[in-house]
């Protein structure tokens, strides 16, 4: 973003300036999360309001940072005086908005904005692709299109773009005003309609025409003639030039004939034939709107079909993954851009944790703005993440080299970093990939990537968040949240997980054992974290690394008082520990009976602070079982009571999991625990407010034909009764597919098709029957779960539960973190 001064920020935020810094400071950068790494005097704070959090909190650490210049509704009282700029609005979201609208009024660009259920991102991204060597564009980063994206987004466009493209999407009546007041688009696209939302809206009508609120000034309107609920509102709303595509005889542009990878049509009496990258009925849609818009802008046949041979598939989420030397990488190569190069640089600072920063990045091309301008803006970005290392591959991102103040390489060609990786000691590094497809960055990441067979498991740290954030509604802001990280995270990944947890703010973390705490702090983690089965060998180290011990019996409280006694801590610290209760688990826990006893030990012990009590539902999901919850909560309730009379003492109190947390909000007291709902998998009504966050996938090592008569695996079980196709899968047992799930009795998808299981499922792999399944071949894509439901179906097969399927899936399963 091009610098802009403190002055004309309030100016067009209609803001008050108190200017107790300097009044000629200019905003170069905007951030809204406290937790972004683009902290630096040059940076706009916009301290925004929800119902969960208020940014206003978080000023005061930002000072201490650097930070100098913040849009607030109110300055905190013990800040009026600091030496920092505010500027005071209203509402700081619409401020913000203000001020993007007025960036928008000074371009001269033309600017396209995309709208619809689905497809909005995919269409911007191969816009930009097939149209970037034309025009200086600036666009939405990743999926911004929110009342907040859409903002940020139309802040970077600068003068010197020719043309802008804007995502918008809504989920509330009355929100695409604010939306259109900041893109005040030239030309529009129109992608589809579907079920997004549709709760908040009173029909299908209601929801296009609050869409089509975004277009009411454009000139020219894109879209499928074929939807006609679309079209008809479209002619009944829109006055403009409305430009169509699709096999109505009255299309602007109409397909007459497709097959397979291929399709004809029909524009201004004139036949185009284009061989189409992409065959399923989505990517067709998305690649005519694109192709419509190339047609009514005069490309030619040969233009647009030279550039469709080129288009890639969007990857719009980070990838991280498990690198040699115990590095993570995270790999966004997928575009390299100054804004993408921003957000990817917030990315790795928040998931680094104690992780030295590394950055390869190769030349960026086509940015549409010097390269002076271009290196400059990223070394001082760089430096402000606090890099340690850049390696850089091309010859102008050697421009860095005097602006960057770490550690320096720089190579011709990605063939010359691969032939120097060795001796570059890539060692405990967070190293994110940023590089223009030109440059090949698939085999660095390649190189870089710890060696494991070909089933991954794909982690959706979007979702996660998501889940968490949906939870948080159900129940009053001042509870506090413990997420549960044990057992690998359900499956998912420790340190991975509870990085973004962390960035999420999550109260509390909980492991089984003291040894996955331990991993934790040593990755950086800060978060109050509590040891569920605490081992009296490991006393020592859960002291040392600040780690918080459940203290179920007399003979746990009394080994951890031991080791208080022996003087092996600090003795003017107190140590916080959490006390079990049991109230009909009878699993582990104090009695009723023990309330007392136990008061008299803990009032004693000046030195141990008593930081929460807490029990566990043992039917929290099954409704025959209510009646018996509310005696447990009943009970806890008069333990706690007794422990806080007998001790004089204050204690957070917690008995609620995932399953009480949907059921029994009225029992949330002060802290509840988040386990399972937190991965996706939930009981009844709840489910569907979830988004999945773990998706098993494979590939097809092998396929043979099988005649009739013969068997396939072990013990000959799996019989084939017809001429068949049998593929070979490489996930066995060993990964955690249970032996129960052969012979049938579960279906991979391949294809978008079901394949069920033939014979046993062996050590290493299992085979599928793709008899029914159109050109399967070896490496195709192989889905095993990636929604609840397939992991609950997934559980019943097995004749087991969710649980036990997540947290069985073998570490040798590749990790693979996605993170927009």
């Amino acid at each position: 973003m091009n610098a802009i001064s403190i002055n004309d920020i309030a100016l067009a935020g209609s803001g008050v300036l108190h200017a107790n810094g300097t009044s000629s400071s200019a905003i170069s950068s905007v951030m809204f999360d406290s937790r972004s790494a683009f902290a630096s005097p040059n940076t706009l704070f916009v301290a925004l309001r929800s119902k969960r959090n208020d940014g206003h909190h978080y000023i005061e650490d930002l000072i201490d940072v650097g930070v100098c210049n913040f849009l607030v509704e109110y300055i905190p009282e013990p800040l009026k005086n600091a030496s920092v700029n505010f500027i005071c609005v209203e509402n700081t979201l619409r401020a913000l908005q203000k001020i993007a609208q007025w960036k928008r009024a000074q371009s001269r660009a033309l600017v396209i904005a995309i709208t619809g259920s689905n497809g909005k991102t995919i269409v911007k991204e191969w816009l930009n692709a097939l149209v970037k060597h034309d025009f200086t564009i600036c666009r939405s980063p990743k999926s911004f299109n929110s009342q907040l994206g859409v903002a940020l987004s139309v802040m970077n466009l600068e003068p010197e773009h020719q043309l802008g493209i804007f995502e918008a999407g809504i989920s509330m009546p009355g929100e695409m005003a604010s939306l259109e007041q900041m893109i005040q688009p030239d030309e529009g696209i129109f992608t589809m309609i579907g079920q997004a939302h549709a709760e908040n809206f009173t029909s299908t009508k209601e929801k296009i025409a609050e869409k089509l609120k975004l277009f009411y000034a454009c000139k020219t309107l894109i879209y499928c003639r074929d939807h006609s609920v679309i079209h008809d509102q479209i002619y009944a709303l829109f006055n403009g030039k409305r430009f169509s595509w699709g096999r109505h005889p009255d299309a602007d542009v109409r397909v007459i004939h497709e097959e397979l990878g291929q399709i004809d049509i029909v524009f201004s009496q004139a036949s185009f034939r284009f061989k189409l990258p992409y065959s399923d009925a989505a990517s067709k849609e998305n690649i005519l709107h694109v192709i419509a818009w190339m047609l009514l802008h005069g490309y030619s046949q040969d233009t647009i079909q030279a550039r469709l041979e080129k288009l890639q598939p969007p990857e719009m989420r980070l990838q991280m993954l498990q690198g040699i030397n115990d590095c993570l990488i995270l790999n966004d190569s997928w575009a390299a851009d100054p804004d993408s190069m921003r957000i990817a640089l917030q990315a790795l600072a928040q998931m680094s944790g104690v992780l030295k920063r590394t950055v390869i990045l190769s030349d960026m091309l086509e940015t549409g703005i010097t390269e002076e301008q271009l290196y400059a803006q990223i070394g001082q970005e760089l430096n402000n993440v606090g890099i340690s290392k850049i390696i850089g591959i091309g010859p102008s991102v050697v421009r860095l080299f005097d602006i960057f103040n770490g550690e320096k390489h720089f190579f011709n060609s990605t063939q010359d970093l691969l032939i120097a990786l060795p001796s570059l000691d890539l060692n405990k590094e967070a190293i994110l990939l940023k590089g223009a497809r030109v440059f090949t960055f698939e085999k660095i990441a390649a190189a870089l990537q710890l060696k494991s067979h070909e089933t991954v498991l794909e982690i959706n740290l979007n979702h996660l968040i998501h889940n968490l954030n949906y939870y948080k509604t159900l129940l009053p802001k001042e509870v506090r949240w413990m997420a549960m990280v044990k057992a690998f995270s359900y499956g998912a990944g420790t340190s991975e997980i509870a990085a973004v947890l962390q960035s999420g703010r999550i109260d509390y973390l909980a492991v089984a054992y003291a040894d996955e705490g331990v991993e934790l702090r040593k990755a950086g983690i800060r978060v109050p974290i509590m040891v569920m089965s605490p081992e009296t060998e490991s006393w020592s180290s859960m002291l040392e690394y600040n780690l918080e011990p459940e203290i179920y019996s007399f003979k746990t409280l009394h080994a951890f008082i031991d080791l208080l006694d022996q003087g092996r801590v600090d003795e003017k610290h107190a140590y916080r520990i959490h006390i079990k209760l049991d109230t009909g688990m009878h699993r582990l826990g104090f009695e009723s009976q023990d309330i007392q006893k136990l008061a008299s030990i803990l009032s004693q012990r000046s030195d141990i602070e008593l930081a929460s009590v807490f029990s566990h539902l043992a039917a929290s999901t099954e409704a025959e079982h209510d009646a018996f919850s509310q005696k447990q909560i009943a009970a806890f309730e008069e333990m706690c009571q007794q422990l806080q009379d007998f001790t004089g003492r204050n204690f957070l109190r917690h008995i609620l999991n995932s399953g009480g947390i949907s059921r029994h909000a009225h029992a949330h007291m002060d802290m509840v625990r988040l386990g399972i709902g937190l991965y996706g998998i939930a009981e009844g009504g709840v489910q569907n407010n979830l988004l999945p966050v773990g998706r098993l996938k494979t590939v097809i090592s092998q396929v043979r034909a099988v005649s009739a008569g013969e068997s396939v695996g072990y013990s000959r079980k799996g019989l084939v009764t017809r001429h068949s196709l049998i593929a070979t899968l490489p996930i066995g047992y060993a990964d955690g597919l249970s032996r129960k799930l052969g012979n049938g009795k579960f279906t991979v998808a391949i294809r978008g098709q079901s394949a069920p299981t033939v014979g046993n499922i062996c050590m290493d792999m299992c085979m599928v029957d793709v008899t029914d399944i159109k050109d399967v071949q070896e490496g195709d894509a192989v889905i095993v779960f990636e929604n609840a439901e397939q992991i609950h179906s997934l559980a019943q097969a097995a004749e087991t539960i969710p649980y036990e399927v997540l947290t069985g899936l073998s570490s040798r399963i590749k990790r693979v973190y996605l993170h927009e």
